[in-house]
């Protein structure tokens, strides 16, 4: 592991289910190349939030070690996702003049507009996670991605305000530093996945993306190029599992696993004749039933989180904007038969998301199941390389000590 390693960057996706790592190389001709990737089973969360710090670190060290011994290189530092129940999102509006005497916007304009923007009211036991613009207004003119250089009298900025429990990322960062690493950044989850899975012509057309975890299915909704709403809801594959297990009167290691092999949302898809095996619960015994009946089951489930998700985003107002349709992504998207269910209840175009973007291992990581830890390292990389609005969100948004007041130094340069 003799290799310089301030080319390489790491996401880790911390999940209910999983803990997922990718190590990637930033090339000189600006490519992200992934050289490490692993996964492990993930031990001490739920529904997204630590629960158990030391599961958590021990996860956290095994799949840092398989992905370093992969790509041949040592990790110091993580860019992690944040997930969970306790995400909260809100929309806010700033407005300064501009403070030239010629009248011509600056970066510290477009700083003062982002702080007055972001000054929302929050909880003492929440921080802001992200404050991401959305569009800028120059006296009359709307629409506006950067100011910059623009003449103007009066500048106001729309930014979309993600917020967290402060204990939940706490603990996250915790588990982190107890496993020897630093944290370089923390990503909202579905905003990574819809950096790995999305591309700009869709956000600008309007798209949900949808990622279905097995703890949580987290949504975030884009319109004009920019994010306008975010939600979780308290709702996933471990549900998934559990209806199975009950159904075939199994155990849940069981239903996980013929869930997996024979699963599909979609019974019109499965031919009658064909038969499964199921084990037992206590005993070795296995028996034989029709693979309809587990779909059946799957296909109620399915249809069931579809109306929740159909709901949040109609709740959101942006129902009837969503022109590029949704992304659905997450492990809980590869079921089979989730697309078709997908679309006849939104009544909208549904893909499976799978990342892009990347070089190298990219068969080992072409998975909606490691969509978030590819996103996280694609914005990273685009961060470290100053493109677009993305760098000016993250500057705009600071460190935790800089946004709240409230948050230690040991969180400082998170961003």
């Amino acid at each position: 592991m003799a290799r310089k390693n301030d080319r390489y960057i790491t996401g880790l996706d911390i999940g209910t289910h999983k803990v997922c790592a990718i190590i990637a190389e930033a090339m000189d001709d600006r490519r992200l190349n992934v050289v490490g990737a692993a996964h492990t089973e993930s031990k001490g969360v739920r529904k997204g939030v630590v629960i158990n710090l030391d599961a958590t670190v021990e996860s956290i060290k095994k799949v840092i070690e398989q992905a370093e011994l992969m790509a041949g290189v040592e990790v110091q530092q993580a860019c992690v996702s944040i997930a969970g129940t306790h995400i909260k999102s809100v929309n806010s509006r700033g407005v300064i003049a501009v403070s030239a005497r010629n009248r011509v916007i600056e970066k510290e304009d477009i700083r003062r507009v982002i702080d007055a923007a972001k000054a929302v009211s929050i909880p003492p036991d929440r921080q802001i996670l992200h404050v991401l613009a959305q569009e800028y207004v120059v006296d009359d003119q709307e629409g506006i991605g950067d100011p910059s250089g623009m003449s103007g009298a009066r500048l106001e900025a729309n930014v979309h305000v993600v917020t967290a429990s402060s204990t939940s990322t706490q603990n996250t960062i915790s588990c982190l530093h107890r496993a020897g690493l630093e944290v370089e950044s923390t990503v909202l989850a579905q905003l990574a996945a819809a950096e790995a899975c999305v591309t700009q012509d869709e956000k600008d057309l309007g798209v949900a993306v949808v990622d279905i975890g097995s703890g949580t299915v987290d949504i975030a909704i884009f319109e004009k190029g920019s994010l306008w709403h975010t939600a979780v809801l308290p709702i996933g594959g471990e549900h998934f599992t559990n209806d199975v297990a009950v159904a075939l009167r199994t155990g849940v290691t069981e239903a996980e696993r013929v869930k997996k092999k024979h699963g599909c949302a979609l019974v019109s898809l499965v031919p009658e004749e064909d038969m499964i095996e199921v084990q037992s619960v206590g005993t070795k015994k296995a028996r034989i039933m029709g693979r309809q009946l587990l779909a059946e089951v799957l296909q109620a489930r399915t249809e069931e989180v579809c109306q929740l998700i159909l709901a949040e985003i109609r709740k959101s107002g942006f129902d009837q904007s969503l022109n590029g349709g949704i992304v659905l992504t997450g492990g809980g998207a590869m079921l089979e038969g989730m697309v078709e269910i997908g679309e006849q209840i939104f009544d909208l175009p549904v893909r499976l998301g799978t990342p892009s973007g990347i070089t190298g291992l990219v068969d080992v990581v072409s998975s909606p199941a490691h969509a978030t830890a590819v996103g996280l390292v694609l914005r990273s990389h685009r961060a470290r390389l100053g493109e677009g609005r993305l760098l000016q969100e993250m500057r705009g948004t600071g460190t935790f000590g800089k946004l709240t007041g409230r948050i230690k130094d040991m969180f400082s340069g998170l961003f």
